[in-house]
């Protein structure tokens, strides 16, 4: 094989690999890495090299398919990967593991909630085990009953996640009571009334209050007035009697109850005393049936020493915890207060707009399931912080959509021409280049067309164009004049292919809302007329766009990604 079609053939396997743009580096890699006696001949080689890349970026990603399948079909065989599996689990016995999803109901979930869940809902799947979703509800100023709905549309339909079991936490407020007097009769719990200045103040010199001497018989003499509301917010605690000369200061006795009079969406005005999250965390495990617990490593340690004390309290069981890094979305919002404010001041659209990561805005620009299920393998149980940025989604995404998602010529900012002499074709074109048993789609041609205002801005005097599965032309004296229909006579000298419309009253005109929440208006080709609502569709040289709304006049698509 001559060097020059080697040359062609890396270019072309480069440029289908990432998106229609091959990149010269690359090839140059691949040649020394082959042909070691090339190192002499890099700068003759890096001619050629820019070269053919022009000319292979030139063409489309199908018709560099198709070029590649010509030559050296053998690389465009997808190579058998071998299937990424979750790390074992300590301690993990077949048919016995069961997880928990603990989401507190008081936000949206993003992208970094739902790879935590994942984790632990796929490692129940790997060991026969179950998942028991378990809604974190005992703070009834910020848990609703509009995230609880939110968490069952955005990742449990969304995602395709399916509990053994779902339980709420606040439904077990009389069993938390019990456990409560029990320490108070104990002596291992007390009803404090320092304010939270003094406690803290006290707490840091590790110095007892007046409070902790109290008899068990007085303190729960005062629990009980907690209860019976004879006490305003704030007004008092109750306290684990722990060590307050711990080096760990979690464990200088801390608050375990509170009072809130905030009417709760589920128990409404039942309960006014209300549990702490470690207290609460620690028997929920225990009443689960949890024996693996799986979380970011953001909880801390000195966090797992005060909940494994609670449950030594009780004699429950400790739980093998297991702690991966956190989860960073570069470049987002994620905080739940943060994104309140954006939408009450109308900088966004809602918990839904495209510049989110929340699970609701991924899954209405068109991120599919499945991504979210090959990058939790590939991030796995990583001890370090794991960023995630869109460049990351997007690829894995595109890999997916690029199997399935159907060809449609959209122009946005049209510049209407005309091609003179251009003949009369009914040009049938496949839907999707690799499937032909998803049909086609047909362009009738005449003198008039469509194109992008930026591609005819590019149109220079005596240069050699191509129309998309069509025929070439070319600009002469400020006119477009057809030249011929062959794409080899357009390989070798041609400048540039483009995507295009006939001049014709069925074309359909389409907005799309791109990520930055701006709108892109533009018409496309009469058969995006069959493309359904939420369906995914790549309109060619522009990107995957999934269909959004159909309105009177126009069809309302938002930007996936390139």
């Amino acid at each position: 094989m001559e060097l020059k079609e080697i040359i062609l053939k890396y270019a072309l396997q480069n440029a289908v690999k990432f998106n229609g743009k091959a990149n010269p580096g690359a090839i140059i890699g691949k040649l020394l890495k082959d042909n070691d006696d090339l190192k002499t001949r890099i700068k003759e080689l890096s001619k050629e090299i820019q070269k053919t890349v022009k000319d292979v970026n030139k063409l489309s990603v199908d018709e560099q398919k198709e070029k590649l399948k010509e030559i050296a079909p053998e690389m465009l065989e997808k190579k058998k990967i071998e299937k990424k599996e979750l790390p074992e689990l300590k301690n993990a016995v077949m048919g016995k593991v069961v997880t928990r999803i603990p989401p507190e109901p008081s936000k949206y979930n993003h992208i970094g909630h739902a790879l935590s869940f994942l984790l632990n809902y796929l490692y129940a799947k790997k060991y026969k085990g179950k998942s028991v979703l378990r809604f974190e509800d005992t703070n009834p100023t910020a848990s609703k009953q509009e995230y609880v709905d939110a968490m069952k549309k955005d990742v449990l339909e969304y995602l395709n996640i399916n509990p053994d079991k779902t339980v709420f936490v606040s439904d077990d407020m009389p069993k938390f009571y019990k456990l409560a007097e029990d320490l108070i009769k104990r002596s291992e719990a007390y009803v404090c009334f320092c304010d939270r200045e003094k406690m803290q103040d006290l707490r840091h010199k590790g110095l007892p209050c007046e409070c902790r001497n109290n008899s068990a018989e007085k303190n729960l003499e005062e629990w009980k007035k907690m209860l019976s509301r004879k006490y305003n917010e704030g007004k008092c605690v109750l306290r684990l009697k722990i060590d307050l000369e711990s080096d760990n200061h979690v464990m200088r006795d801390p608050v375990i109850f509170r009072i809130i009079y905030a009417e709760h969406y589920r128990q409404k005005e039942k309960y006014c005393v209300w549990p702490m999250y470690d207290f609460e965390n620690a028997v929920e495990e225990e009443f689960c049936g949890i024996t693996h617990i799986l979380r970011s490593s953001e909880f801390g340690n000195m966090r797992i020493e005060l909940q494994d004390y609670i449950k030594g309290l009780f004699g429950f069981k400790k739980q093998e915890v297991i702690q991966y890094g956190r989860f960073n979305v570069v470049g987002a919002i994620t905080q739940g207060r943060e994104i309140r404010q954006l939408i009450e001041d109308k900088k966004v659209i809602g918990w839904d707009d495209p510049r989110l990561v929340t699970l609701r805005a991924l899954k209405r620009r068109g991120i599919v399931p499945e991504m979210f299920y090959d990058l939790v393998l590939k991030v796995g149980l990583s001890k370090t912080p794991t960023n995630i940025d869109w460049t990351v989604i997007s690829s894995i995404n595109r890999k997916i959509l690029d199997q399935n998602s159907d060809r449609y010529f959209f122009i946005h900012d049209p510049k209407e021409i005309t091609i003179k002499n251009a003949p009369n074709l009914d040009i049938e074109i496949k839907l999707h280049p690799e499937h032909e048993e998803r049909g086609t789609r047909n362009l009738k041609t005449n003198e008039n067309f469509y194109i992008s205002e930026k591609d005819f801005k590019e149109l220079k005097e005596g240069e050699l164009y191509r129309l998309m599965h069509a025929f070439n032309f070319k600009k002469q004296k400020n006119q477009f004049v057809f030249d011929s229909k062959e794409l080899e006579k357009y390989k070798q000298n041609g400048k540039k292919i483009m995507h295009w419309l006939p001049k014709d009253e069925k074309l359909v005109r389409v907005e799309v809302l791109m990520p930055n929440a701006k709108i892109v208006k533009g018409i496309a080709e009469p058969s995006v007329k069959n493309i359904k609502i939420n369906d995914v569709v790549q309109f060619e040289r522009f990107g995957f766009c999934k269909l959004d709304s159909i309105e009177k006049d126009k069809l309302v698509f938002w930007f996936t990604h390139e």
